[in-house]
Order: C-alpha cells, then structure tokens, then sequence
C-alpha cells in the first residue's frame, strides 16, 4: 500500500531524537536500543527516547513503518502531535495501536474533520486517560466513537471546535471527569445540560468564552445533572442576572468558580464585585483561582447586608434574610478620613509672645523655621523648635533634623511650637 504524501511519524521521530540532536540521557525508559534493519533503515543504532514524546508543528501527515513504532515507542506514556498535517483517523490510529502504554494523547489542529472515523480505528485509543481535540473541528459523531471505545478516559479537550450545540450520546460516559469545552458557541442552557446527561461523575467543567446567557434549570433539576460537579469555569460567558449566580449553590459539590469577565459584574468595583458574589455562594472555597478564607467570607457577608441595608424590600435577594438571621442587622460603616492632614491651626510661643497661626504639614522643619524668622526675629541657624503635643506624657519634643517633615511629628490643631535661642 502506498505511504500519503509528507513526512512520517517515524521520520520526523528518528531526526528530532537522534543522539545528535537529543543527547542520550541515562535513567529509566530515557534511552531505547533498537538493532539496525537489514534492510538499512536510516535510523541510528540508538534513539534517545523519553517518555513524553513532543512531536509539534512537524508537518507530520502519516505514520510511518508500524514496526518501527512498537520497536521504539513501547515504553511512551504521553504523545503530542498537535499542529501537523494528519486527516486521516486511519494514519492517527497506525501510531497510537503501537504506543501499548499511552495515556495522554494531544490532537490538536489536525484537519481530522477531513476524515470519518470507524470504529475499528477508534479501538486503538482504548487506554487513553486524557484526550486533547482543540481545533480539530472533531464532530460530535467522532467524539461519541472515541468515548464508546475509550472505558477509562477522564480527561477530554474540546476548544476552538466552533460547536453551537451539543449532540447527545445515548451512552453515559462514566469515567470523565475534566471537560475543557472553552472557546465555542454555546449560548443556551439547553446545550450545557446535555453534558451533565453525558458525564455524570463530571468534576470539572471549563465553559469559559462560550457566551452562555443564563443558567435556565430548576434548582433539583441541577442537583440531579450534575451530582458530582467541584468546579465550574463560567470566565467570560454571557450571564446577566444574579439568578444565574444564585443557581450554582444548586449543585451540591460546588467549591471552586470562576467568573470574571461576565456583563452582570462589569458595573461593580473590584470589591463590590468579589464580595457580592462570596456572600451569595456559601459553599465556595475558591473564587477566580484565590482562597476564600474564614475571614474573608464574613466581611464579604457583613458587607453584603449593610450593601441592600436602604433597598426596598421587594428588591432584597433571599441571601439578604439568611445572613440578618446569621449576623443581625447591621449598622452602615462610619466614613473615616484616612487621608493625613494636610495643615494645623498652632500656637507659637517664643519669650512672652505666643502668636496662633496656620503651618503646612508637608513642609520641612528647615522651611517651617524659615517661616518663623520673621516673626521670632532669629536667624534659622539660631533657632530650637519644640514640639507640644498636650496629650504627650513626656513633654516638648524637639524638632531636630532640618528635613524632617512636620507630618511626622503628628502635629495637631491646638498643638504648641516653642522657639528657643541657642544662644541664651
């Protein structure tokens, strides 16, 4: 049978691992002797083979002498051959049927919607645990023949594959438990529920960029989709309504979500935005990839009363009623001016004169006896300030280094300046 036109999986394998370009490395399963063919094959006497076997961008489109593979390949547990030229499901298969021990496979932008897949061929993948199909355009009918031949698949990739439903498989695929489906077309509820039919013991779900508009299920409905699901990546979908947020404390085993970028939050702050959204999930203990921690769960809760304090009584959320029972209700913050004090009112005392007047707070204690040396007739370089703070315990404090800014010396309305000669 005639090989397809192109470079071979065993070719561009015997260029990039030969020991010229990939030094042999000693360790288990790091390097692998095959004898030479009688035939001449060019492959060296020795391949420097690791386990992982990264194979990108290679411009592969067929796989090569099948021999060759299981002589060489017995031992590879991980293969990644996205972005080549494969179309052919039968050529794909030719390799993985020699790789005994592969676990991870990576698909990704291969034109393999080119070709149909047989069933015989998707037998091949049987004892992968984690499939990669980004941009692939893989159809739905392909998946379906992979996870009917996959028993032990828990992880699958189906990225940038343009999908704007999802065909429903007759058969449950009980061993998945990561689903990567970001970057496609799915805006409607009625096409997200079929994956909880699909993959009942889903523990991971990443949505992000798929534009959903609304969480459209009852609350028992949900429970029973998705009864095991711990984490929901919702970044940048289309979700618009509190109810939607609301509905994810419907599944049971939810602790980690992810939901930035989405239209409900934009018009809240940063603050606003991550404690409405804690104090409305009880159950979550990771929000957009940080730790929520005690602490933080019962600002954001107290926050989120004294939030809907002065909101009319047919707009308070529920959550609203079960944090007053948990905490009370709950005076708003005092507002306190942090900001420090820019100038003080102060008497000046120098012999029998006392003379009240307004200093700047941000000046220097050389520039504020530049102000004083008009009025205590003084040179500067004559000049001692003392600072009087009347609720000091220890008396004046004397202003000594000429830089030193006045602020730092907590320097108060009412306050007194003494200004003494250095020469009596």
């Amino acid at each position: 049978m005639d090989q397809p036109s192109g470079r071979s999986f065993m070719q561009v394998l015997c260029e990039k691992y030969s020991p010229e370009n990939f030094p042999y490395r000693r360790g288990p399963g790091m390097g692998v002797h095959v004898p030479a063919t009688p035939q001449g094959s060019p492959m060296k006497d020795r391949l420097n083979l690791p386990s992982v076997l990264v194979l990108n961008s290679c411009g592969i489109t067929c796989a090569g002498d099948e021999n060759e593979i299981a002589a060489f390949c017995a031992h590879v547990s991980e293969l990644d051959l996205s972005d080549n030229k494969l179309e052919d499901w039968h050529e794909v298969s030719k390799i993985v049927s020699n790789v005994p021990h592969l676990e991870f496979l990576n698909l990704s932008s291969n034109p393999l919607n080119l070709s149909v897949l047989e069933r015989t061929c998707a037998g091949s993948f049987s004892g992968v645990r984690k499939l990669v199909l980004n941009n692939s355009k893989a159809s739905w009918e392909t998946v379906h023949m992979l996870l009917q031949e996959l028993p032990e698949l828990e992880e699958l990739f189906l990225c940038l594959n343009d999908y704007e439903t999802v065909s429903c498989s007759s058969i449950c695929c009980q061993s998945l438990k990561l689903l990567h489906i970001t970057d496609n077309n799915l805006q409607n509820w009625t096409e997200i529920r079929k994956l909880g039919v699909m993959f009942p013991s889903l523990d991971t779900l990443i949505l992000a960029n798929n534009h959903l508009n609304a969480i459209e299920e009852p609350d028992d409905s949900l429970a029973r989709l998705f009864p095991n699901l711990r984490s929901i990546s919702l970044h940048k979908s289309g979700l618009h309504s509190w109810e939607d947020i609301d509905k994810l404390n419907s599944f049971p085993k939810l602790e980690e979500v992810r939901l930035l970028g989405i239209p409900l939050l934009q018009p809240y702050t940063t603050e606003e935005r991550r404690k409405l959204v804690i104090a409305r999930l009880p159950s979550v203990s990771k929000l957009n990839g940080s730790v929520v921690t005690d602490g933080e769960r019962e600002d954001s809760e107290r926050f989120f009363i004294r939030y809907y304090v002065d909101v009319p009584q047919e707009e308070v959320p529920c959550r609203y009623h079960e944090l007053i029972t948990k905490y009370g209700k709950l005076e708003p913050l005092a507002e306190v001016d942090l900001r420090p004090q820019s100038s003080a009112r102060v008497e000046v005392h120098f012999k029998d004169q006392v003379e009240e007047m307004s200093i700047r707070l941000d000046q220097t204690v050389a520039e504020l006896k530049k102000q004083l040396k008009t009025l205590v007739q003084l040179p500067t370089s004559n000049m001692l300030l003392y600072h009087f703070d009347h609720e000091a315990p220890f008396g004046p404090e004397e202003m000594k280094y000429s830089s030193r800014a006045l602020h730092s010396f907590g320097i108060r309305d009412g306050d007194k300046i003494y200004v003494e000669s250095k020469t009596k």
